[in-house]
């Protein structure tokens, strides 16, 4: 967990600083990059063995998520077992079909009868778990990935302005009765633009959102810390920041 002095120090630099227009929307939008990121064999739950009951669960889990994929998220849960398909807010359709094949694929050569196994794509995550996972967030099996580029300049200033698109994008997909638990948007920063994107698991309330975010924003401030872009991703919450458009979609202000 982050420390108390941690939250605070990054409270009072959020609100030092002087609000600029954002841009932001929370609707549908054009990348097709699919690249594979991460992945993990959550050895701590065990192996199942060919044609147990556990494998025929997953199995008619994974098939119902055939179809489920098409609508951009799919979870199952119980005492014993869990899955989720989660796709990027604008991977829909087909898209979002296609890049879980993928990951199935790819989970099962990787982590092979593994209970717990988790992998992510640029454009979708697959999750399975030997416990209910659903609306629960995940503090263990996150990663970063940062840009090789340093920020010129005041570092401070520009963590401001990371930290300030970080919380209006994760209150934008956590506001109103229809919240999304997704949201891109870009605010200026010096001359540059700054593109953003937040994405929390469906499952999860606004508040557990916030949280996940949080929480990650914090875990990961020192790989992100002086970088010209980067993210953070996890099974429950992600962000990714650059100073290039990763997502094309019309933008409102808001």
């Amino acid at each position: 967990m982050y420390s108390l002095s941690s939250v605070i120090k990054r409270l009072i630099l959020i609100h030092v600083l002087a609000i600029q227009p954002l841009l932001i929307n929370s609707d549908l939008s054009l990348n097709t990059t699919n690249a594979y990121l991460n992945h993990k064999c959550l050895v701590n739950q065990g192996k199942y063995k060919p044609g147990s009951k556990y494998e025929d669960r997953l199995k008619r889990t994974l098939k119902m998520f055939y179809s489920g994929s098409y609508r951009g998220y799919d979870g199952i849960g119980d005492s014993t077992f869990s899955a989720i398909i989660q796709c990027r807010g604008d991977s829909y359709g087909p898209k979002c079909h296609d890049c879980f094949a993928t990951a199935l694929s790819a989970l099962s050569r990787r982590c092979p009868w593994y209970k717990g196994r988790i992998i992510w794509y640029d454009q979708c995550l697959l999750a399975i778990s030997s416990f209910n996972s659903i609306g629960k967030i995940d503090y263990d099996n996150n990663f970063c990935m940062s840009n090789a580029k340093k920020v010129e300049g005041n570092v401070i200033s520009f963590m401001i302005a990371w930290n300030t698109l970080i919380d209006d994008l994760t209150k934008s997909a956590t506001s109103g009765d229809n919240y999304t638990l997704y949201s891109v948007g870009e605010k200026r920063y010096k001359g540059d633009m700054l593109y953003g994107m937040v994405q929390c698991t469906k499952g999860l309330s606004p508040k557990a959102c916030q949280e996940c975010v949080s929480f990650i924003s914090l875990h990961f401030q020192d790989c992100l810390n002086d970088r010209r872009g980067g993210r953070a991703v996890g099974s429950s919450c992600s962000f990714r920041l650059e100073f290039y458009p990763f997502i094309a979609e019309p933008v409102r202000n808001i």
